[in-house]
C-alpha cells in the first residue's frame, strides 16, 4: 500500500502523511540515543511534529535487562510505511543496533505504530503495530501526543487502548516519582 497518496484526517495531504514512531532504548547513554534517533529522522527529511516527554519504563516479555527509555513521536513526510520502515532499520544500525534476542537489550529501537487510516500485514511489515494495544510502555507515551488517533483495525482512541491495556508495568515520566498503574 503506497503511502504517498494516502488520506489521513479526512483530506489529502498533498503526498504527505501522518505517522506515530516509538522510540526506545536500554543501552549506553539512553537518552542520547532517543535523541540521535530523532535528529537522524530530521536529517532524512522526516518532519518531526510532535514528540512526548521521555519515560523510564520496566522491560516487558524478557525482564532480566536493564530498564528502558521510550518517547513517542509524530511525524510527517512523503516516504511510504515501507519506505519509513528501511529508515528506522537503517537508524538502528547507524546507532550501533545488533541483531540480538528477540525483545533483548538494545540501542536504539524505532517502530512505526501508526499510519494514519493504513493497514499493512506483510511479512515485512504490520501496521497498526501488531502489539500496540498491549503494550503500556508504547501507549502511555503515544497518549500524550494523540489521544485521538484511532486504531484503525480496533476502531479505538489511543486514550481508550491505554485505558484498557492489560499491560501495568511501570511507565514513569523521567522525573516523577515510580509507581505502577492498578
Amino acid at each position: 500500500m503506497d503511502g504517498r497518496n494516502a488520506c489521513h484526517d479526512g483530506g489529502c495531504r498533498r503526498g504527505k502523511m501522518t505517522y506515530y514512531l516509538a522510540l526506545g532504548s536500554n543501552l549506553g547513554d539512553k537518552r542520547r540515543n532517543l535523541e540521535r534517533a530523532r535528529r537522524r529522522l530530521e536529517r532524512a527529511g522526516v518532519e518531526v511534529r510532535r514528540s512526548s516527554s521521555v519515560y523510564r519504563t520496566d522491560p516487558v516479555d524478557f525482564v532480566d535487562q536493564p530498564w528502558f527509555l521510550n518517547q513517542a513521536l509524530e511525524v510527517r513526510t512523503d516516504r511510504t510505511p515501507q519506505e519509513l520502515l528501511e529508515l528506522a532499520k537503517a537508524i538502528e544500525a547507524g546507532l550501533g543496533r545488533v541483531p540480538a534476542e528477540t525483545k533483548g537489550p538494545r540501542t536504539i529501537d524505532v517502530d512505526l505504530l501508526l499510519a494514519g487510516e493504513t493497514v499493512i500485514e506483510s511479512p515485512e511489515l504490520t501496521v497498526p503495530h501488531p502489539r500496540l494495544a498491549r503494550r503500556n510502555f508504547v501507549l502511555v507515551p503515544l497518549a500524550e501526543i494523540a489521544p485521538r488517533a484511532v486504531h484503525p483495525v480496533l476502531r479505538k482512541t489511543v486514550r481508550e487502548l491505554a485505558r484498557e491495556c492489560p499491560d501495568r508495568s511501570a511507565v514513569v515520566r523521567e522525573g516523577a516519582r515510580a509507581s505502577r498503574r492498578s
